[in-house]
Parts: structure tokens; sequence; C-alpha cells
């Protein structure tokens, strides 16, 4: 009971026998609390959350959040993004301490060193925003130290052009005890990216003169650039009850890109230029800041008030220069853009026990969130789409949520957390006829079951009954044309190559959910997770490509507009299985010691999913495959062969290709994607590791065929293929 009520880290620490205590001497009661590991945070969690550490995070030495990521049981990184249980952009809620990640924002250029941990949630919660279809990822980023924090990791770099460097530390300290207690960290990384790939895109579809053409663009592209990232916390414990944290983040990085593309032609009319050369750079920067009080009193009630900012904006020009068959210059364009974007953000929370069984929580957030977006496009001296380049086009959002929880003990092996979240999102925008304004209110409803099989809750039951949502994005919701430069405004363009638009009138895709799972604990941190989940999607939002007449064309033209298309249907089976080796090939542990020292991680995911209205087969959600599959090991080798301390380890991944049915006579199709990356880690000392890193062993490139195959017309096609390059990384991380 004591333990109980001192907490679960209390618990976890009391299997030990107690002293006798000296004749005469007051009997005393000794209690030391010590972490929950990453697994069991995860059993006890009421919701279905696996919870992935600072030793986990360490363990490995990766370069970026995102090669982490990539090890996890159904996730797949696409663009620097983590998508969950297959399903595409949108539908995995990214959050950083909680608030959504801005635009631009790539786990690829964040630091290990940098982050506390990651929180992988498969449904959505109370608490954060019901934005969460396929589920969250939040990452908390380093939180300030009990004690004094000196490291810093070096690393040379290599893939495909030249050598790179980068670098990532951390300082932090505490001072003093108890009531005025002051701790702080300071993480910082800078860092380079260089590579290069080449590219082959076969087109066909209808010239600018209306008969058929067939082109080969043959490309080489490099592209580089560097950055650096900060992220300075600091804690204040105000008095007993009373604490007050800061926390702010600044990324900034600049890039550049140089490429050169020739087109054979195969077929039909000769494009304007045929041998086009491009040399475009940009960068992009973020700052966010927040402030956060929390009061915890004696009755177990807790109080929390939290308000914050955020500022970020983007910047990129470039210039296209083409030639014609005979050498004269046909083609000068210049790009230019800028993007920023201004948010401010602000909540609460109240938490209280009612009684030993339920624990309430009542809280509400809000944000403010202005987007302002400048495009100017000039070609051979003229604007490419008069009327529109150069303008300011602004978008503002405003959403306030309210939400209650509560977290419920049923029995003394069921509970449950119940959950109710509203949440209204407003959104104005710039439009040709004046302000366009869409409203949207969600109300999720949200009920989480665990059961226990045994009394210590090694084999645990969970079931999850939700309500989420996708919002449109904003610049789905700004009606601001973008004209394919490939067909000028003068004359009409093709199915394929359509210009786009977006639609102020969209509304947010609502999903319906059921989740269920089995996982089993294994003595030694072992788990086995078997699940399967389903979600009712309505109102899914598709880009249709239909002939309209424009504004700012005399004629009709493609265009690709974003709409609410229809219903959907998603279901899918995961399998989770990772322990030690001895733990999980018991029948070899006693004649094979060295499996004490391996550990070993697979996952299996079976994805099916169909969209009304579009005819099959293949009418799947858009990027969801049919399967995706990833298995890694990590083998201590100096223990068992009384070598080194060296750790080696791999991890592989596989999607198969597949098809997408997009539209009634559109198809995506995408060829299978492997990933194999290796590393070997040596400590040289207690603090001091040296880490020899392999990425993309298999140098598998990528490829898709986009085919518009009209009733009455000829089919159109675009195959693109992009080549991969390996790379390496060599790094030292030492603690002082």
């Amino acid at each position: 009971m004591l333990a109980s009520l001192l907490g679960p880290a209390a618990a976890a620490a009391q299997d030990r026998p107690a002293e006798a205590p000296e004749a005469g001497a007051d009997p005393q009661i000794e209690i030391t609390a010590k972490p929950l590991t990453d697994t069991e945070q995860r059993r006890r969690d009421p919701v279905a959350r696996t919870i992935y550490g600072r030793e986990e995070l360490e363990r490995y030495g990766d370069i970026s959040v995102g090669d982490a990521l990539k090890r996890l049981p159904g996730v797949t990184m696409q663009g620097g993004s983590p998508r969950l249980r297959g399903l595409g952009a949108g539908y995995t809620q990214l959050l950083v301490n909680g608030e959504p990640a801005p635009p631009g924002f790539s786990l690829d250029n964040l630091s290990p060193g940098q982050v506390e941990r990651i929180e992988l949630t498969r449904g959505p919660s109370a608490e954060y925003s019901a934005q969460a279809v396929a589920g969250t990822v939040n990452i908390v980023l380093r939180e300030a130290p009990r004690s004094r924090q000196r490291e810093l990791t070096v690393r040379l770099g290599y893939q495909a052009v030249r050598p790179t460097v980068s670098a990532n530390g951390s300082w932090g300290d505490r001072v003093g005890e108890g009531a005025g207690t002051l701790s702080w960290t300071v993480p910082a990384a800078v860092y380079q990216w260089r590579g290069r790939a080449d590219t082959t895109s076969l087109r066909q579809a209808l010239g600018p003169d209306g008969n058929p053409q067939r082109l080969d663009v043959a490309g080489t592209d490099q592209y580089w650039g560097h950055g650096f990232n900060l992220g300075p916390r600091l804690s204040w414990k105000l008095d007993e009850q009373d604490s007050l944290d800061w926390q702010t983040f600044a990324q900034r990085h600049d890039h550049d890109n140089q490429a050169r593309f020739v087109t054979e032609v195969l077929e039909g009319q000769p494009p304007v230029s045929v041998d086009d050369r491009l040399r475009s750079g940009g960068g992009w920067q973020m700052l966010r800041s927040g402030l956060q009080w929390q009061r915890k009193q004696p009755d177990g009630s807790r109080w929390e008030l939290r308000g914050g900012f955020q500022a970020s904006s983007s910047r990129a020009l470039g210039r296209t220069e083409g030639v014609d068959a005979d050498g004269t210059p046909t083609l000068m364009r210049e790009t230019r853009n800028h993007n920023s974007e201004r948010s401010l953000t602000a909540g609460g929370k109240h938490g209280r026990p009612l009684g030993e069984v339920h624990t309430l929580v009542l809280g509400w957030d809000g944000e403010r969130r202005r987007r302002t977006e400048q495009r100017s496009i000039v070609e051979n001296g003229a604007d490419l789409l008069p009327g529109f380049e150069g303008l300011p086009f602004e978008a503002d959002l405003g959403r306030v949520a309210l939400f209650a929880q509560d977290e419920w003990e049923l029995a003394p092996r069921w509970s449950a957390s119940l959950g109710l979240r509203g949440e209204r999102i407003v959104t104005t925008s710039a439009g040709q006829d004046g302000p366009l304004r869409n409203t949207s209110q969600v109300i999720t409803p949200l009920l989480h079951l665990n059961h226990r099989l045994d009394g210590a809750g090694k084999d645990l039951v969970r079931a999850s009954l939700t309500r989420s949502y996708k919002a449109p994005e904003l610049n789905q919701l700004m009606a601001r044309p973008s004209i394919n430069p490939q067909y000028p405004a003068s004359g009409p363009n093709t199915e394929i190559h359509p210009d786009s638009i977006g639609n102020p009138a969209l509304n947010p895709e609502l999903a319906t959910g059921l989740d269920l799972a089995f996982e089993q604990y294994l003595a030694q941190g072992g788990v086995l997770g078997i699940g399967g989940f389903y979600r009712r999607i309505s109102g899914v939002i598709r880009n249709q490509v239909t002939l309209q007449a424009v504004p700012w064309a005399q004629v009709p033209r493609w265009v690709s507009q974003p709409v609410n298309l229809s219903q959907a249907t998603s279901v899918g089976l995961e399998l989770e299985l990772k322990g030690r080796g001895d733990e999980l090939l018991t029948a070899l542990a006693d004649r094979q010691p060295w499996l004490k020292g391996l550990n070993l991680r697979s996952s299996a995911n079976v994805y099916r999913s169909s969209v009304d209205g579009i005819p099959g087969p293949d009418n799947r959600l858009a990027g969801q495959p049919p399967w995706s599959a990833t298995a890694g090991f990590d083998q201590a080798l100096g223990p068992a062969f009384g070598g080194p301390p060296l750790t080696v380890g791999a991890s592989l991944a596989y999607t198969p290709g597949y098809r997408t049915q997009q539209t009634a006579d559109r198809a995506l199709v995408i060829d299978p994607v492997r990933s194999l990356d290796a590393y070997a880690m040596w400590a040289i000392a207690r603090q001091t590791t040296l880490r020899l890193a392999a990425s993309n062993l298999l140098a598998d490139g990528s490829r898709s065929l986009t085919e518009v195959l009209p009733a009455d017309d000829a089919p159109q096609f675009i195959d693109n293929t992009r080549s991969a390059s390996r790379s390496f990384g060599l790094g030292l991380t030492a603690r002082f």
C-alpha cells in the first residue's frame, strides 16, 4: 500500500531485505527509488505508448534522430519525417516537446544527443491534439540534469562527393538543493551534409503543339549544406510545491543545389530547351521558446500553465539556364520564394485524484498562427503568371481545444482511460474575391482499456476505441495557383502535367478507430507484441485533376486541386519481438554464452486499405504499402570473446513495391525499398566511445511511375528514377 502511494518508481525498488534495527533504536524504513526502464514505463502506461529513452538513444551512437527512428517497429522515414502504420504524410502527428513541429523541420538534422526520449503513441490521447489518425511521435528535448553533465561528439562523414564534419555536445549542471534548486543544460550541434544523385525521367504525353511527345531526360544533382541547432533548458524549483521550466529551441541551415538535365527527344516536338543548368540555394530558420509553471500539492493534485511563441522562415533563389539543340540560349528562369510563419500558443491543465480509483485531468490549449508566402517566377524577362507573381498570400489559423481525461482503476487487473476532446479550428486565407474563411469543429471521444492477465502485469491486453482527425495543411487551403512551367499559360497543358491550386473549402478527415493488442513482457526486458487496428475515415483528401477554365490562361487547363473525395477503410496487423539472445533462444543459451551480449529486434506489419469511389484493385490510401518488415541485432563482442569492449550491429528494413490507384484514370507505382545500416562501436575508455557507421549499404535508389490512362486519349506517363549513395561516418564521443 505504501509503495502504491509513493509511486511506481518506489515500488520497483523495494525488493531488498531490510536490515534489523539496533537494540533500543527506533525502527527506520529507508526507501530508495530508481528510475523506471523504458520497457517498464511502457507496461505501466494507461495508453499504448512506447518510450525510447537516453539509454536506447545512446546505445547505437546514431548520427541523427531519423536514424534512430528507422529501427523502431512500424516506423518508416520519408523526407525527414516519420510515418506510422504505413500511412502517408499528415496522418502521423509529429510533436516537439508536445507542440506541433514547425514547417520545414527535419529529424535528419537533429542529433540524438539533444533528445531526452522519443514517445510513440499508436492512438490519440486527450492531452494532445487528436490529429493522429496513425499515431503520434513526440520528440522530448534534453531535460535539465540532476548532476553535472559534459559530453561532446565529433563526427567525420562521407557520402558520394567529399567528407563532411559535424559535432554536438551538451553542457549542464545543478546548483543548490531543495527549494531554490536551479538546474540547466545547453545542448548544441553543428552539422554539414553533401551528396549526389543521378536521375532519369522518361515522359510521354502530348506536346505543346497537341501531337504525341516522348522525352528521355537524364540529370545529375549535387546538393550540400550546413546548419546548427541549440536547445537550452532551465528548471527552477521555486519552493516545495512550485517549479518553473523554460526551454528554447533554435535551428538554422543553409543549402545549395547544382544540377544539369539533358533531354533526348524520342518523338514529337522538342521542348524550348534540351540542355538545362540549374543553380539554387536558400535557408531555413526557426526559433521556439516556452515557459511552463507547475504546482504539486500535498493532496496529489497538480496545476500546470504554459505559454510560448514560435517563428520560422524559409527563403530560396533558383536560376535555370537552357539552350536548344543548336546551343542557342532559349530559357532564363529565375524563381524566388520567401515563406514565414508566426504562432503563439498557450495551455493549462489541472489533475487531481478522486478517491482511490480515479484521477481526473481537465485542460485547454490554444494556438494563433499566421503564414505568409511570397513567390516570384520570371521567365525570359516576364512574369510566368501575371497578376499572381510577387504578391504575398496570407493565411491565419486559430485553434482552441478543451479536454477531460479520467484514469480509472476498474478492478485489481482492469484499468481504463476515458477522454473527451473538442477542438475548433478557424482558417482565413486570401482569395481572388477577398478573404476566404474555413471553420471546422471536431469532437473526439477516447477510450483506452487495459487488462493484466497476471498479477504482475507481465501479460497485458489493450483495447482502444478512439476518434481522430487529419486537418488540411495551410498550403492546401490557400487559393494560390502554381503553373506547370513545361506548358506556358499561353496554351493548353496535359493531364499528367497539371497546374495546381489550393481549396479553402476543405474539411478535416475524420477517423473512427479500434485498436487491439497483446503484450508480453519477458523477465530480462524483452517484449512480444501482437496488435491489430481498424480505421474508418470520412472526407478523405485527394488531389483531383480536372480540366477547368482558369483566370490565368485564355484556354482551359488541367488543374490539380485537393478535395474531400469520399470515405476509406484501413486495417492492419502489427507484430513486434525484441529481447536478449539468451532470453529468446533459451535452447542455445547454455551452450552459447555470447547470446547474453546479443540483442535482437524485429517487426512485421501487414496493411490493407481501400478508398470508396475509386475503382480497384489498388485503391489504397496514399503512401500505404501492403506490408513492411524490419530486423536488426546488436552484439557485444568484448565480454564473450575476451577482446576489446566492441559492439557491432545492423538493421534491415524492407518495403515492397506497390501500385496506388489515385483516381479513376491516374495511378502511382512505387518500386521496392531496401535499407541496410551497420555500425561498430568501441568503448575506448569508461566515458569515451568511437563509432564507425555505414548507411544504405545496398545503395538502393528509388523509382516511381505516374500514369494516366484516359478513356479517349493516348496513355501518358512519367517514369522517374533516382540513384542513392552509401554513406559512412566516424564519430568520437567523450563525457567529462
